[in-house]
């Protein structure tokens, strides 16, 4: 039992467990709900960035799935062309045009927020545990596996917490909030966190 990197195989498993643990996100169940509540393009959509961050082989679960990160390296981006392409597409069948727009600010916002951190890092881009190995440290025990490796790799960390209520998990595994910024839909708030090799001084 321990942590290993998610190929290929693990595309359709990684995704549905990503897209129920987001499914109750304060921020992405909001940006993401079709003006009439529809949610049957969420799995789709959380594939784009499953299949965008296996390319670096950063894909990662614990224990065969019980939990799942998804990193992108320093100074590499989350989708290749085609997927960004696929991603656009996608939204533009599933959310009428005002949710269009605001999803679209979002996406600035964090992209604002992520170009104004310390230096290079790897990002955290998703984490998510199964729904059966909830309330069991399991997805804390992925992400301290995941942080040793880039400690040994000697790169930084950074991640943006969507939900208040993981803000303290993070602050436990050695990130230290920087920043932050509102949703656009609603009062979500999103908090930035950095996190040096090895953690705080």
């Amino acid at each position: 039992m321990g942590s290993s990197v998610a190929g290929p195989g693990h595309i359709d498993s990684v995704t549905a467990c990503i897209t129920y643990a987001f499914s109750t996100d304060p921020l992405w169940s909001v940006a993401l709900a079709g003006g009439d509540g529809r949610t049957d393009h969420h799995e789709a959509y959380w594939r784009f960035f499953v299949e965008g961050a296996m390319r670096f082989g950063t894909v990662h679960q614990w224990d065969s799935g019980a939990a799942v990160s998804v990193w992108v390296p320093p100074n590499e981006s989350e989708l290749t062309p085609a997927l960004e392409a696929d991603s656009a597409a996608l939204i533009t069948r599933s959310l009428d045009a005002e949710r269009i727009t605001a999803l679209n600010e979002l996406y600035q916002r964090f992209e604002a927020s992520r170009s104004g951190a310390p230096g290079p890092h790897a990002y955290l881009a998703l984490l998510a545990t199964h729904r059966e190995c909830r309330g069991r440290g399991i997805g804390q025990a992925l992400l301290a596996a995941d942080l040793r490796e880039w400690d040994a790799l000697g790169v930084p960390t950074y991640l943006e917490s969507s939900n208040p209520a993981n803000d303290h998990r993070y602050v436990r595994a050695g990130f230290t909030p920087i920043g932050g910024f509102d949703a656009v839909l609603d009062s979500a708030r999103v908090t930035t966190m950095w996190r040096p090799v090895a953690g705080p001084d």
